[in-house]
């Protein structure tokens, strides 16, 4: 089971803390992936979104999410179901706070609400904030940088633990789910598994984990391979969330993860149907058996140049029917000549059956 647990270095919230999302223009639109990965995957008691353009409509209707929280329209409107922290539930481009969250952001404080918030602008060191602050309420900004980092060594590729991670064609496409799919389907099986978190939403969901683009550049492998070495030799398989992509002009994370985890297999998730990098259009994304072989050998080469295969595709069918994503993953079996699913949609037994004939 996953469970939202506040915590990050000293950070810690209760974890039956009832919870409020806010996720202005982002239950429909492209930056909610915060709130709704949370929404999906969470067991904490979530009692509202707040969001003015979906107000009063079903959650489940418009999200395909069955859970059923009552969407508002402001954090006045949210305190009616007496929520005890607010989750900035948003990703923007740049991680910055939108102008029209800081009146939000204040009404929750000063409601007696404690704050999360996984944007790169921290806001616990903001004197306005702290100042509506009352006992027993706290600001967690969850993008920090460890502490006690190194350069990374190729550390991880000594451990005896699977160490799976998923890769993209394109940022924000389904590589966070399809981990955390991953491995509930492995702990079913009984295996000793763990999802190690890489991004903010994976840290809230875990409780653990780096928030990794928070991370300097010359340590961001180092901070892959301390949590690697961690856990490593306690489990059989290590679920690694992705960041990032190597088909995307602005990512910095995917270099790090693969050196730093040095990875025994390869998950590549995509979107189906998707041509180009959604933000960069003029970017357009190669057929997938050049992408593998791209993965392949960057990966190969990250460490101690063994082979890394990209075993399975898991294929994000979210705007497709069934009948249609059926048809999208043997397409997608039939041109890479690898097993396919969409691991949300119909489970990741065929993405563990890939890694364990690997």
């Amino acid at each position: 089971m996953i469970y939202l647990v506040w915590g990050y270095n000293t950070v810690r919230l209760p974890l039956n803390q009832r919870i409020a999302i806010l996720l202005h223009e982002g239950t429909t639109g492209t930056q909610g992936k915060t709130g709704l990965s949370i929404l999906r995957y969470s067991e904490a008691p979530i009692v509202a979104v707040i969001d003015r353009e979906c107000a009063g409509k079903s959650l489940p209707e418009l999200t395909g999410i069955k859970r059923n929280v009552p969407i508002v329209a402001s954090v006045a409107a949210a305190l009616e179901y007496k929520p005890e922290v607010l989750v900035i539930g948003i990703a923007p481009k740049g991680g910055v706070v939108p102008d029209d969250y800081w009146p939000e952001i204040k009404t929750a404080l000063e409601g007696g609400m404690s704050l999360v918030n996984g944007l790169h602008t921290p806001l616990a060191s903001i004197p306005e904030l702290n100042a509506l602050l009352k006992p027993g309420q706290i600001i967690w900004d969850v993008r920090k940088e460890p502490p006690n980092l190194g350069v990374a060594s190729g550390l991880a590729r000594t451990l005896p633990c699977r160490r799976v991670l998923t890769v993209g064609t394109d940022m924000a496409i389904g590589k966070m789910s399809t981990s955390l799919e991953m491995h509930w389907a492995s702990r079913l099986r009984g295996w000793r598994s763990k999802f190690l978190a890489t991004g903010q939403t994976g840290v809230m969901l875990e409780g653990d984990g780096i928030a990794l683009d928070a991370v300097r550049v010359d340590f961001a492998a180092g901070a892959v391979e301390q949590m690697l070495v961690r856990y490593g030799k306690n489990y059989d398989i290590l679920h690694i969330e992705g960041q990032g992509s190597l088909l995307h002009p602005g990512s910095t994370a995917t270099l790090p993860l693969i050196r730093g985890s040095q990875p025994t297999q390869l998950i590549l998730v995509h979107r189906e149907g998707q041509t180009h990098n959604r933000n960069n259009p003029h970017v357009p994304i190669p057929p997938l058996p050049e992408v593998i072989r791209l993965y392949e050998s960057v990966a190969s080469a990250g460490g101690a140049f063994a082979r890394v295969p990209v075993v399975a595709i898991a294929l994000n069918t979210a705007h497709l029917d069934d009948s249609a994503a059926k048809e999208a993953i043997a397409q997608t079996t039939a041109e890479t000549g690898l097993p396919c699913t969409d691991a949300v949609r119909f489970g990741a037994g065929i993405l563990l059956d890939a890694v364990m004939k690997n």
